[in-house]
C-alpha cells in the first residue's frame, strides 16, 4: 500500500474508534439508578415492592399489596426479611409500617453487602399467611 493511500485508511479508522468511544461513552449506565420496582403475585396477594436506587447500608423499602380482586389487602402484619444465599447471610425481618390504601414502608432495611439479594415479603392476615420472595441486585 503507498502512503496516500495508507493516510485515509488511518483517519477513517481513528474516526471509526472515536466515535465508537463517544457513543460507548453516552450510553454507558450511569452510577446513578433510579428506584428498582418489582411485582409478584400469589393466588391471595400482588405485591409490588419498590426501592430507591438500592445500595450497601440503609434502604426505605415501599411495598404496594392489593387482595385478588385489586383492592387493599386487609393484613395484620406484613414484614421484609433481605437473604443473601450465596454469602449464607439472613438479616432479621424487618416489620413494615401501613401507610394506608394498601401501602407499606419497611425502613430502614438493611443490605450490608452489594450482590445478588432476595427479599422476602411476608403478608400474614385474617385469610392466613402469604409471602412473595424478590430478587434484588444491590450495586455500588
Amino acid at each position: 500500500m503507498t502512503e496516500t493511500r495508507r493516510k485515509p485508511v488511518v483517519l477513517i479508522a481513528t474516526v471509526a474508534v472515536v466515535v465508537a468511544g463517544v457513543l460507548a461513552w453516552l450510553w454507558w449506565p450511569s452510577g446513578e439508578s433510579g428506584p428498582t420496582v418489582l411485582d409478584a403475585s400469589t393466588a391471595g396477594h400482588t405485591v409490588r415492592l419498590s426501592i430507591e436506587s438500592p445500595k450497601a447500608g440503609d434502604n426505605t423499602v415501599s411495598l404496594t399489596i392489593t387482595d385478588a380482586h385489586g383492592r387493599a389487602a386487609p393484613l395484620d402484619e406484613v414484614t421484609v426479611e433481605p437473604v443473601m444465599p450465596q454469602m449464607g447471610h439472613a438479616l432479621v425481618p424487618v416489620p413494615a409500617i401501613a401507610t394506608g390504601d394498601g401501602g407499606f414502608r419497611a425502613a430502614p432495611t438493611v443490605l450490608p453487602m452489594t450482590g445478588q439479594w432476595e427479599i422476602t415479603v411476608t403478608m400474614r392476615g385474617a385469610s392466613g399467611q402469604d409471602q412473595v420472595v424478590f430478587p434484588l441486585l444491590v450495586r455500588n
